[in-house]
């Protein structure tokens, strides 16, 4: 039976059980991914291969719908709009299943240590991977970026952690008396300013930081108001967009600076509709 196409029995049992294992993983309990193929394979008569292959697609739609993954099954592409069905279908009926898992770590101090920053993927030397397009297609079909946008405790745990940062970096450069000025506008006077945190260069020049916080890979698309995007406009020199991706399992950063469009592709996403 292995050649033939997968049911949409077999991809919600294995797209169950690919959770359950995920969940074993980020909440530290030990599991064995054999012991889960073996019991796949008396369930559904796929062979070891072909169920660890489908185990790899199904960590490529969770990639591209900017969620975290089992570490060791490296997303494979070649997927059947099936099986992106199955998992969207998970989801669906699990929306809280993410925020649940991590709802500890989300009520604790963060840490006082810097996030590790890299180059923004347009300024990298690595190309995008050949399956961007697909990628993309996926996470605007499943409103990856409104889900992450609509789920408020996920910003805010991103920007406490970006504060946490910059007053890391500050006392680091001996500049304890900027990191005590550093605000955190956004929690303190609503979402008005056009950014979330008041900071500092080492050296006292303003730093207006916009947090955008997912937990997938850096490459996730996300929201930006038409607010931000004047204010980034009107303060090219001082505004930064900090982007913290992988956030929930071990959180990496970069920044991108006015104009916004060197880095990334603007489209409307809603319209305004009054009457005539």
């Amino acid at each position: 039976m292995s050649g033939k196409p997968w049911t949409d029995w077999e991809n919600d049992l294995i797209v169950a059980d690919y959770f359950a294992m995920l969940e074993a993983e980020l909440a530290n309990r030990p599991y064995r991914k054999i012991e889960h193929n073996r019991k796949l394979q008396d369930r559904i008569d796929r062979n070891k291969g072909s169920i660890e292959f489908k185990h790899q697609n199904i960590s490529f739609v969770l990639q591209s719908l900017g969620q975290v993954w089992i570490e060791g099954y490296k997303p494979r592409s070649n997927i059947q709009n099936a099986l992106v069905d199955a998992v969207a279908k998970w989801l669906a009926q699990s929306p809280n299943w993410f925020e649940h898992r991590f709802e500890c770590s989300l009520t604790e101090n963060p840490s006082d240590t810097v996030i590790e920053f890299s180059a923004p993927p347009t300024l990298s030397n690595q190309p995008p991977p050949k399956e961007a397009d697909r990628m993309q297609a996926l996470a605007l079909k499943f409103n990856a970026a409104e889900r992450d946008e609509r789920n408020r405790k996920l910003g805010r745990a991103g920007e406490k952690r970006a504060l946490a940062h910059e007053r890391a970096v500050l006392a680091g450069a001996g500049r304890h008396d900027l990191a005590r000025q550093i605000r955190w506008v956004s929690n303190d006077e609503g979402d008005g300013a056009g950014y979330d945190i008041a900071s500092f260069d080492p050296d006292g020049k303003p730093r207006l930081i916009e947090v955008k916080t997912t937990n997938g890979w850096e490459r996730t698309p996300f929201h930006i108001s038409r607010n931000e995007l004047r204010v980034a406009e009107e303060r090219k020199s001082e505004w930064h967009l900090l982007r913290i991706w992988n956030f929930f399992r071990a959180p990496k950063a970069f920044e991108l600076q006015p104009p916004l469009e060197r880095h990334v592709s603007l489209a409307p996403t809603s319209f305004r509709a009054s009457f005539r």
